[in-house]
Formats: C-alpha cells, structure tokens, sequence
C-alpha cells in the first residue's frame, strides 16, 4: 500500500493535467524542489536499455539522459539493469572507473553527484528516476527517503499513463516520451545489415561512431536513414 506521503505526491501531480507529459513534469518539478538536487530525469526503459525520457527539469537533465542513451552506460543503465539504487554522492572520485564515457561527459556538463532510482512492477522494467546535482555530497537519511517516495510515486505515474494509454486505444507507444527514438531503432536494423552484425553489435558501433564524433545518436541515426552515412565499410571480416 502507498504511503501518505507517496499519495500526496501523486495527487499534487495529477491534479488538473491536461495532458500525458503534463503531470510528469509536475513531479520531476516537485522531486527537484523537494530535494537539494541541481535537475530531475524520469526516463522509461526496458529490457534492451533507455527507451526515451519521459520528463526532465532542466537542460542539464536532458542532456545526461541523452547521453546515457547515446552510450548505454551510465548510472540509469544500471539501476535499471540490476534493480538496485546506484548513489554516487562523488562522481568525479568513483565514476570514471565505472562508466568512463559518460562520466567524462557529466563533469564537463557540471555534475558531481547522482542518484537514480529503478522503477519497477514486479520483474517487469519500467523505467529510471535520475537525481543530478552540481555539488559533490550524500543524501541524508531524511532526503534519501523522500527521494524513495518520489520513485514510488514515479513508478505508480507510469502504471497509471500506461493503463489509461490502452483504455484511450491511444495507438503505438503507451507512455508519451520528450523524444521519439523509434529512429535509433529503424537505423540499428539498417547498420546490421550494412556491417553483417547482430542487432547488438549493430547498436554499440552505431552509438561508438556518435560518441567518437560528438554527435546526438539521434541525428546520426536520421543520416544512416536517410543513406547519407553507411556503416558498410565496417563489415565483419568472417561475415
């Protein structure tokens, strides 16, 4: 059963949206007030890895869910992965052993500290609550709780949006997302075919060549679309 707390936050977030990105950006907005934290991303995953970001405070969010997606490493990615809270109060002493990529990209964008927290119903993945801040430092035991409530709360939003979104008959894709990344997924089945590699393999080289270049994942992969990028020069020698 939902605590007081967790209700209250949900109802705050609910009250009067209008629509299916409206009540989560109310609770993104709520959490970063809530809390001693710099931006909030709500981001929805799966089994695969990110799907899309469902909500974020800032620019500064918004960037670190992008860049999370475009690596595939990151403290979402394995809070996600493992079920489990990754908190890292000092990301510049223990991140860049762990996920090097997207570390070096935090640090420059000005984060110093991440908690995220998985979203979950049963086994099933659902998504992710990423806390950022610009200033290295723990939690309290008080902050680390209502941080846990809002993923409670986060957790009962997507249920709900996604309920609603098949009662609608909304169409394709249950739960609304700030950006359609349908794209990445058409041009990884493009780039396997290209390279004579697997879907996984295909997606890796896909965000290594956007990464190396310093580039969105998502424009790269509207090139590979539209035939002005190939990846057929990196062709398996045993294919």
């Amino acid at each position: 059963m939902a605590s007081a707390r967790v209700t209250q936050i949900l109802s705050s977030a609910l009250d009067g949206s209008t629509s299916a990105t409206d009540a989560p950006h109310r609770l993104v907005m709520a959490c970063a007030r809530a809390l001693p934290v710099t931006g909030v991303g709500l981001a929805l995953m799966s089994d695969h890895g990110p799907v899309g970001t469902v909500a974020i405070t800032d620019g500064v969010a918004g960037t670190m869910e992008d860049l999370q997606f475009t690596l595939g490493e990151g403290p979402c990615v394995e809070c996600s992965t493992t079920g489990r809270p990754i908190l890292q109060p000092d990301l510049a002493r223990t991140g860049p052993g762990r996920w090097p990529g997207f570390s070096a990209g935090a640090l420059e964008a000005g984060i110093r500290a991440i908690f995220a927290f998985p979203l979950r119903m049963g086994g099933i993945r659902l998504g992710v609550l990423d806390l950022y801040r610009d200033r290295a430092g723990e939690l309290s035991d008080a902050e680390l709780t209502e941080a846990l409530s809002f993923a409670d709360a986060a957790t009962a939003m997507l249920i709900h949006l996604q309920e609603d979104a098949v009662l609608d008959e909304s169409g394709v894709g249950a739960i609304a997302v700030l950006e359609d990344r349908a794209e990445v997924h058409q041009a990884t089945g493009m780039v396997s075919v290209q390279a004579g590699v697997g879907m996984a393999e295909a997606l890796v080289r896909l965000r290594a060549r956007a990464y190396s270049s310093d580039r969105p994942i998502l424009e790269l992969a509207r090139e590979v679309l539209d035939h002005k990028v190939s990846f057929a020069d990196e062709c398996d020698d045993d294919a």
